[in-house]
């Protein structure tokens, strides 16, 4: 058995691995950046180096500075986790030189499957079914153009060493192919350090499905079940089951054998998963990654094993523990990923501190993986991820209804969430039924980000009680005190100052309140504990969690999955007029990588103006009327922040 490891990551998998480890009886190192200097995994590891700026280029993808602390810390084995440096062939090669054991696959398996392109060839010759596409090495984009004439449009574009959605294009006509193609480039160079880019026919609506495999020192291979993973917006996944439903025992088994041919093709070790798109019968291999999943907790609750640990003990060169014939499957599992992100903004992720976060009871039907607490900051330098919740049950029904009621019980305070959005998709029939493919949520979103009409008020009738209860009452003679004082046996009309919306107020009586909400009317009382509420609401009783921040006169309510913050005016509140330059504001903060248009310009009113990363994503900023383009106000490079004016664009003379 090996003995010190260092987690060359961060966030909720190196907290997870950190906790496997010392179960084993190994000592843990961690990394961390500037940004994570206080971060969770760094507390939780037996020994913690910083290795540089917050950005990770200069920390985390930097292979010598994470070789560096192995050594000075002793460190006899590595673990990467997944993204960054985890599929990268020079760092597992690297390791090797040093002495020190890479767990994960050899290189060369990773540099097969780490080029598309090349791990299609290999597929091809495994038997295995693949997408009609180009995966050469050309990159001229006349050429690419005419193969993706050739292909037939719709294409997709695809990063050939990528993964996570990023440096990926959906192009439905010629016209559109170049931006497309640039804008792939852009993202894959900056997320994976290779612009190769690869043209895929564009399968419509297939299921994502993929098989987890695992292979040994010794030429023993098996696979340990499949997992579907259609639900996805972005390109990125929401929400994973396993066992993948309504899949027939012969396709499940046909599925799983193609998998373990792909690992076998490449000499394959460790922990890897093969990804398929299915189409009725139908599957076609779409990649291969050579590490860990960010799905494989749902995995390793439907077979009992732990992953991480079977990755430490085959790295240490022992054989696996079980034959193909004694892997078995019990119960359905899901997992779903909690984002800082604005489900009614496009998913755009968010930065900002956690203010307060509550979650469900652990227990052997319900974990969480994370890796940030009450008080921590959600980075706009990482992924926006928060946690993974996932549930078991002995039935997918069962665990559908166990994840739907573990998500009432996830609130999070200091920023927009997607705890409500998962809800509303975890609660839909298309789902239930067992039917979504990879567009279900596009061709649902309306569905999934809209509230119902009733949830909304009771969130704002206690958001209400809140405000009378432990503000105006706390804070009188203040800013926030903008009523006449109570009188006994006199019925008072106090406004809720509510900043999003205007005539919601409250009548006092003897036991409590009459508040009267966008046309209709509660009757209401409350009692407050800390940071509870339980109101009666016209006879029926609620609790709800809630954060108040004072210095920004803001209150989280937290009500069963339906987080919400509500603003308050001030007592000179002046009302904001609506800014058109919006539209051209960072939405968060991030990085310029291109202006897409000359200054002194025309643009139309959508024109794209410039581009920033943030995230790991790309976001286009649009013109927000038609006129001309005068400056811009950050050089491509430069880092902005939230709010941050990044062009001007000023109306034609003579327009409004």
């Amino acid at each position: 058995m090996l003995n010190k490891i260092l987690i060359a990551n961060r966030g909720e998998i190196a907290c997870r691995i950190i906790k496997t480890a010392k179960r084993l009886g190994l000592k843990t190192v961690a990394v961390y950046s500037d940004a994570d200097a206080n971060a969770l995994h760094v507390k939780h590891a037996d020994e913690a180096y910083h290795i540089g700026p917050s950005p990770s280029k200069d920390s985390y993808l930097v292979a010598d500075k994470i070789l560096d602390v192995a050594k000075r810390a002793g460190a006899d084995c590595v673990h990467p986790g997944y993204g960054f440096l985890s599929e990268n062939d020079g760092f597992a090669n690297a390791c090797l030189a040093n002495n020190i054991v890479f767990i994960g696959p050899p290189a060369d398996a990773i540099t097969a499957m780490g080029s598309k392109s090349r791990s299609k060839e290999i597929m091809a010759a495994a038997n295995v079914p693949l997408v009609p596409g180009y995966y050469g090495q050309n990159q001229d984009i006349e050429f690419l153009k005419q193969e993706a004439i050739n292909i037939g449009f719709p294409v997709l574009i695809k990063a050939a060493y990528g993964g996570g959605g990023k440096g990926m294009r959906v192009v439905n006509h010629i016209d559109e192919f170049e931006s497309a193609l640039s804008g792939a480039q852009r993202e894959a160079q900056a997320g994976f350090g290779n612009d190769l880019v690869l043209l895929e026919r564009y399968v419509n609506q297939p299921r994502h499905v993929e098989v987890q495999v695992f292979a040994d020192q010794h030429g023993n291979c098996i696979y340990l079940g499949d997992r579907d993973c259609s639900l996805q917006r972005r390109h990125q996944k929401v929400i994973e089951e396993a066992p993948a439903p309504t899949l027939s025992d012969t396709l499940r088994k046909e599925m799983g054998e193609a998998a373990v041919r792909c690992a076998k093709a490449i000499n394959y070790v460790g922990a890897g998963t093969v990804e398929f798109l299915l189409c009725g019968d139908e599957f076609f291999f779409m990649e291969m990654n050579t590490r860990l999943q960010v799905e494989h907790p749902v995995t390793e609750m439907v077979t009992g094993i732990d992953l991480v640990e079977w990755q430490i003990r085959v790295a240490s060169g022992q054989a696996l523990l079980l034959t193909q014939q004694q892997v078995l499957l019990t119960g359905h599992a899901l997992e779903a990923r909690i984002y800082a992100e604005d489900p009614n903004q496009d998913f755009i992720p968010c930065s900002g501190t956690i203010k307060a976060m509550l979650t469900p009871e652990l227990s052997q039907h319900i974990r969480i993986d994370t890796g940030v607490e009450t008080g921590a900051e959600i980075s706009s330098f990482y992924d926006p991820m928060i946690a993974k919740l996932i549930v078991w049950d002995e039935t997918r029904e069962l665990a559908i209804t166990r994840l739907q009621h573990a998500l009432e019980q996830f609130h999070l305070a200091g920023f927009h969430c997607n705890v409500s959005f998962l809800h509303q998709l975890a609660s839909h029939k298309g789902f239930t039924d067992a039917q979504p493919d990879t567009h279900f949520i596009a061709n649902h979103i309306d569905d999934l980000i809209n509230d119902s009409q009733q949830t909304c008020n009771i969130s704002k009738v206690m958001a209400s009680l809140v405000y009378l209860h432990q503000i105006r009452n706390a804070n009188s003679g203040d800013a926030w005190d903008t009523q006449a004082g109570f009188r006994l046996n006199q019925q008072q009309k106090i406004a809720i100052p509510f900043s999003e919306s205007e005539g919601v107020y409250a009548v006092r009586f003897e036991q409590g309140y009459t508040l009267h909400i966008n046309d209709f009317s509660f009757t209401a009382s409350a009692s407050i504990d800390q940071q509870q509420i339980t109101a009666s609401i016209n006879g029926e009783k609620y609790s709800a969690d809630f954060y108040y921040d004072a210095a920004n006169h803001t209150i989280d309510l937290m009500y069963l999955a339906f987080n919400h913050q509500y603003a308050f005016k001030q007592k000179h509140y002046i009302s904001e007029t609506n800014n058109q330059s919006a539209s051209l504001a960072a939405p968060l903060n991030g990085t310029v990588v291109k202006h897409l248009v000359p200054l002194g310009q025309d643009v139309s009113e959508g024109d794209g103006v410039v581009i920033i990363e943030a995230m790991k994503m790309e976001y286009t900023l649009a013109a927000p009327f038609d006129g001309v383009l005068t400056s811009y106000c950050f050089g491509e490079g430069e880092l902005v922040t939230h709010g941050a004016m990044l062009a001007v664009v000023e109306p034609h003379e003579g327009n409004d």
